[in-house]
């Protein structure tokens, strides 16, 4: 698994490719989190945003890569962001749970991609169920030359550092942090909950989007039904990993990115089943949140003795 991780020039892009919509969607689910919110929507919201980066890609024509790219992705971003606001609109308008309304719009995204995909946005004579490829002026360009790896990894990146600056450098992201706190004591020290509600929603969407985006442009360059193996849900566990801070969302995207890179290698050459990677998840995943229960546990059980103690003093 190591050698197919990070074995070679190759192995290690490959790990990159994998690592990159991770990146997304650990910030996606970790961002939601900070505000006191569930999504469970990155997979949906990343489905919409491939689509939307993928439609951008193929009809609009005549500009220059340099305006083409970034226009392709801004189209990705407010393709998932759109899609993740719906859910941020029916819990601030109606109170309905973030967690059963995105669940519920993962399925209509993959469903809608499907009907698209084998429908209008089918690659003529309609044989393969696919579109037609991007453009080559809103494609990414490759990173690491004989490799896969694309300049996805690097926006990846940029956006974790925006992800910080925006959560510990900013007067909303503050807000932000506090609401996730206490969303009642927030709301009546004046914050606007519903506001930061929507923008977050928006915000984690567009990040998810990214990902789906990113994946279209530097590696499938068409959409397809299947384009994601289950990067939204994976994103979970690498912001739970990574206690929801930018750095370990990026070792926890590592992690599972070289899972994933070194799974496909284990399960050609050593004929081990895929499987196992992820039971391995499974107990990394296991370990992880058990230890952080038990660091809780041993924090409160601290925190009641010095209490106690100055209470006899007293």
């Amino acid at each position: 698994m190591v050698d197919g991780a990070f074995g070679g020039k190759n192995a290690f892009g490959e790990t990159l490719v994998k690592m990159t919509p991770l990146i997304f969607t650990g910030m996606s689910y970790a961002l939601a989190s900070r505000c006191g919110l569930t999504n469970l929507g990155m997979e949906g919201q990343l489905y919409m945003g491939a689509l939307a980066g993928t439609a951008t890609g193929i009809y609009v024509s005549g500009l220059p890569a340099a305006l083409h790219l970034p226009l392709t992705i801004l189209a990705g971003f407010l393709g998932g962001a759109l899609w993740g606001l719906i859910a941020g609109a029916l819990k601030v308008r109606f109170g309905a749970s973030e967690i059963i309304t995105t669940v519920m719009l993962n399925t209509i995204a993959i469903s809608f991609i499907d009907y698209m995909v084998n429908g209008p946005m089918i690659e003529p004579p309609g044989i393969n169920c696919q579109t037609q490829p991007v453009r080559s002026t809103a494609q990414l360009p490759n990173l690491i030359s004989g490799t896969r790896a694309h300049w996805g990894f690097v926006i990846a990146i940029v956006f974790v550092v925006l992800f910080w600056l925006f959560l510990w450098r900013s007067k909303r992201g503050y807000e932000v942090r506090v609401a996730g706190l206490n969303l009642s004591a927030a709301r009546y020290s004046g914050i606007h909950t519903d506001k930061n509600i929507l923008l977050v929603m928006f915000l984690a969407g567009g990040l998810a989007g990214l990902a789906g985006c990113n994946e279209i442009l530097g590696i499938q360059i068409r959409m397809i039904p299947e384009i994601s193996p289950g990067y939204g849900f994976d994103g979970i566990a690498v912001s739970l990993i990574g206690n929801n801070t930018p750095v370990g969302i990026v070792i926890g995207a590592l992690l599972f990115g070289a899972f994933r890179a070194g799974g496909n290698r284990m399960q050609i050459r050593a004929k081990v089943p895929n499987a196992i990677v992820s039971v391995v998840q499974a107990l990394v995943i296991f370990a992880v949140v058990a230890s952080q229960m038990l660091l809780d546990k041993w924090n409160e059980y601290q925190m009641k003795k010095i209490n106690r103690q100055e209470s006899e003093v007293a």
